[in-house]
């Protein structure tokens, strides 16, 4: 994934990127959000071939990581989620603990029961699905 004299661009976004900068500053100690866990992921740009970092609310299903793609419950995807359909490889930090994974979008079996465990994680994300008609994807991140 990253190579070690690579630029990695944070989240347009200015309070996800002021997030991201304080997670890289603390290694992770000040790192939730709104109490909420949260782990930064570095995925490859689609188009650009950039390296883009941006932070999310995780979940832990045994050694896999579980998140969700969820946009706020907007119309569309979230970048970070088609730059990693287009290229699974990812850097996973969460706290001072870096690793590269793989990450794929959960299979139509396994989305059920994950999707019931993170909306436990994180409720909002019924609502966010309630309030857009594309299926919010959710993605497992096993390590490389």
């Amino acid at each position: 994934m990253p190579e070690h004299d690579e630029k990695i661009e944070e989240s347009p976004v200015d309070w996800v990127a002021s997030h991201v900068r304080r997670y890289v500053e603390t290694d992770g100690a000040e790192g939730s959000f709104h109490g909420y866990d949260a782990l930064l992921i570095t995925t490859r740009g689609r188009r650009s071939g950039k390296l883009r970092r941006t932070a999310l609310i995780y979940g832990r299903d045994d050694d896999r990581i579980v998140l969700v793609a969820s946009n706020g419950g907007a119309a569309r995807h979230p970048n970070w989620y088609l730059n990693l359909s287009a290229e699974p490889e990812v850097e996973i930090q969460i706290g001072a603990e870096r690793f590269r994974g793989r990450a794929r979008t959960a299979s139509t079996r396994e989305r059920p029961r994950l999707w019931e465990f993170m909306t436990r994680v994180f409720p909002r994300y019924a609502r966010y699905q309630r309030n857009t008609d594309r299926e919010i994807p959710v993605v497992v991140v096993e390590r490389a």
